[in-house]
This record gives structure tokens, sequence and C-alpha cells, in this order.
């Protein structure tokens, strides 16, 4: 096995030594070079990150991040592929990641497109439904990487992009790169010094990570602002399948007959149906379209895991992941405060934080230091510093959202007239300073 990467690496290093060399480049791309160097996927020498990358060095490095596996039958050598880089595209052809130009070309010299390179990663990692035309925007919604790739992919594209397939799990739960350690083609102790399989994740890995299952909501309450397409509140949710349900804020729907869910990708998609609600509570599911707006279908959406607040500690790390002030998805960072506050509005204790939130923050996540969601942020005390207010996600692993449910504009017309038929009672007393404010 070390001899068939050794072999792989020596292949990609001729493959880059026809390119000239330039001074190493600052920045997430040099990063990613010398990350993939201490793993010992690519050798110790200069590369020009800017240099487009062609079709065999791309197919030669997705190789190393299958395992760099090159045995399991022969074909005849495509006639334009160096003999250094022969079994790795053999393979990778019989695997079916990539196609050569034709029964006896390669099409070795062809530069490399994004949607080309997103193509043979989701391949290599046995993903089925996407379609070649919008493979790096399906790479993106579904988390494999963590920005937008477009045009021609430069050397610098392919480390940065590999370097976020090796945190990528494979459907039967291993991460690229624990499988290259069980293989013992990187060693475990580069593994340990990198970070690479820390449990605990900084705010920057969990925007790489988890931004692609969080969205932006734009809320219609009336036909008139649908038709002049002018969005009456701004709030926020996250996916919990991959087939479109999802959580927000109940306050974040109330009155809404309509509403919009965009991604990161900048892809919009209409809210279908509202698959359970609870006032109280406070929380909803509602169920989003997996047809745009542009009439484009789409397979998945990338998901978060809920675990609720049983080990939830005051002290620990906190992040949110949501849409404030409706300017779009962004990261915040705290710690928790206190795991069941209890607060006037709300039939279940919140969790309070310190993790930034503000208007349009409804709906959106709290997350632990491992990624996984506690919490629904919600709303802050009005005065005070740092007091911010989320309910707690444990109520959905026990509910069953099997059903149809409503939409948006029967769950508005069901709840008004439940307000109509409401005894008169005595009029409602100002809300009192130090109770929070909805977001």
């Amino acid at each position: 096995m070390k001899k068939r990467i050794l072999s792989l690496l020596c292949a990609l290093c001729l493959l880059l030594a026809c390119a000239p060399s330039a001074p190493a480049l600052e920045g997430e791309a040099q990063r990613a070079a010398d990350t993939l160097i201490t793993l010992g996927l690519l050798d110790d020498t200069k590369y020009d990150l800017s240099a487009p990358v062609d079709k065999v060095t791309a197919t030669t490095m997705l190789v190393l991040l299958s395992g760099g596996v090159t045995n399991g039958g022969k074909s005849e050598r495509l006639r334009d592929v160096p003999q250094a880089s022969s079994d790795a595209v053999s393979y990778a052809v019989r695997q079916g990641w990539v196609k050569a130009a034709s029964d006896a070309a390669f099409g070795a010299g062809q530069n490399v497109m994004a949607n080309d390179w997103f193509s043979m990663l989701l391949s290599m990692l046995g993903y089925k439904d996407f379609t070649a035309s919008e493979a790096a925007t399906y790479a993106r919604r579904v988390g494999l990487i963590s920005r937008a790739y477009t045009g021609l992919v430069t050397f610098g594209d392919l480390c940065e992009s590999a370097l976020d397939v090796l945190r990528f799990r494979y459907p039967d739960g291993d991460a690229v790169v624990e499988r290259l350690v069980k293989r013992e083609l990187c060693k475990a102790s580069a593994v340990n010094a990198l970070g690479l399989n820390r449990q605990s994740l900084t705010a920057r890995e969990i925007a790489d990570r988890y931004m692609s299952a969080v969205f932006s909501l734009a809320l219609y309450d009336t036909e008139d602002a649908i038709l002049a397409d002018e969005i009456s509140a701004d709030a926020s949710g996250f996916f919990i399948s991959a087939d479109g349900l999802a959580v927000t804020n109940y306050h974040s729907i109330d009155g809404s007959i309509q509403a919009v869910a965009t991604l990161v990708t900048g892809e919009s998609f209409p809210v279908e149906r509202v698959v359970w609600y609870d006032v109280g509570k406070d929380l909803a599911v509602i169920r989003v379209s997996r047809t745009t707006l542009d009439n484009r279908q789409i397979s998945r959406f990338a998901t978060l895991e809920l675990v609720g607040t049983a080990d939830l500690r005051p002290g620990d790390i906190a992040y949110t992941l949501s849409n404030p002030l409706g300017l779009g998805l962004a990261v915040s960072e705290g710690v928790i405060s206190a795991t069941a506050r209890k607060v006037e509005r709300y039939e279940l204790p919140c969790v309070m934080s310190t993790a930034d939130i503000s208007q349009g923050s409804s709906g959106g996540a709290l997350l632990n230091a491992f990624g996984r969601v506690v919490a629904v942020t919600s709303g802050a005390y009005r005065v005070g510093n740092s007091m911010y207010l989320a309910v707690p996600v444990d109520i959905f692993k026990t509910l069953n959202l099997s059903g149809t449910g409503l939409t948006l504009a029967q769950v508005a017309a069901k709840e008004a007239e439940a307000q109509t038929q409401q005894k008169p009672s005595a009029p409602e007393e100002e809300e009192p300073e130090a109770i929070r404010s909805g977001f």
C-alpha cells in the first residue's frame, strides 16, 4: 500500500514539475498545501499554486484521497497519459470517477473546470444524485466545501478543496482522513498534530462545516407583500433531514402566509408546509421544497444533528449560525451562561449564552463545541449584556414528524381564529424591561 501511494506521489510531483515554480503564496491555498505535505499527500517542494490543473494531475490527487489503491484489474494504457500516472488514471476510469476522452486517449492536457473536479470528488465519495453541470454548487450545498469554486481549477484550489474533503465523511461514517490512517497512508501522529480528528471545533471550523445546513428565511404577511416582493420579516432556520425538514421558531412564521429559504449557495426554495408547531414552546418544523424558485430540482440538503441540553454545562463553548438583521448567514461564538433559565414567555426553560444574535436570528442554530444543535436561537433580554436566549431542541427527539401538516396561510388563519375565540381578558400590561425581546 505504501509503495502504491509513493508511486502516486512521484507521479504527482513529475506532473507539477512541468509547471514553473513560484514563491510560496500566503493564504489559504498555501496553508492547505502545507497540510497536505505534512500528511504525506504532497512532496515537500515548491508549487505554483496559481497554475491551472490538468486532468491527469487532478485524477492523481483524487486517487490519493481515495486511499491510493491502484490495483484491481488492468486496462489498456491511454496513449496520452504519462507512464508514472497510468495506474492512477486507469483505476479512476475503472471506478467511474472520471471519463476518458475516448477509448484510446484520456484528454490528459485538458485543464480542469470546477464542475469537472467536484464531479470527480463526489463520485469518489459515493454520491450519484448530482448533475455534472452543477457539481460545484452541489458540493457546497451538502457541506463538502466551504466556499464557492467557479471556472478553472488552480493547484491552490485543488489543495484547498482536498483539505476540505479530508474532513468529510463517507456514507459509512468514516472521515476521508480516518480511512487514510486506517490504511496506513497517513500517519496518525500527523493527523493528531494538525487537529484533523479533533472533536471540538473552532468558530471557523463550525462555519466551514455547517453553514450549508442553515438558511435565511424571508417571510411575507400579505398577498400585496408577495406581489411587490416586499419582505415582511427576516428569520433563520436549519435542516434536520436531507429531504427538507427544517426547524425554526414559531414566532418567526407567526402570521406569515409565504416564506422563502435561501442557502449559503444563494439558492432559494419556497417553504411548502408547517409539519408541526407549538405556540407556547415557540418552535416549529417546516418542510422546504426541493425545487428552487427558478424551477431547478435538487436532491438533498445538508443537515445538523440534534443533541439537546442533557450534557450542556455553564461555561461550555457555544456557536450560533443564523441570519442576523437579515443581512445573510453568519457565525458567532460565546459561552453557555445558563442551561435552564426560566423566562416568562416560554413554556420551556431556555438556554442562555453570550453568543451574539440579532433581529433575524430567530430560528437559527445554537451549537455545542462539537457542532451539534442544543437549542434554537430565539431572543434576548432587553437590558443587560450578552444575555441571549435559545429554546432547547430536546423535544424534537421524540416527535413524530411524518404528518403532512398545514400551509403557512392555514396556520396563520387557524391561529387568528383561535385568538378571536378566546374569552376577553384584562388588558395586557406592557412587557417588563427584564423580559426578552423576540428575535
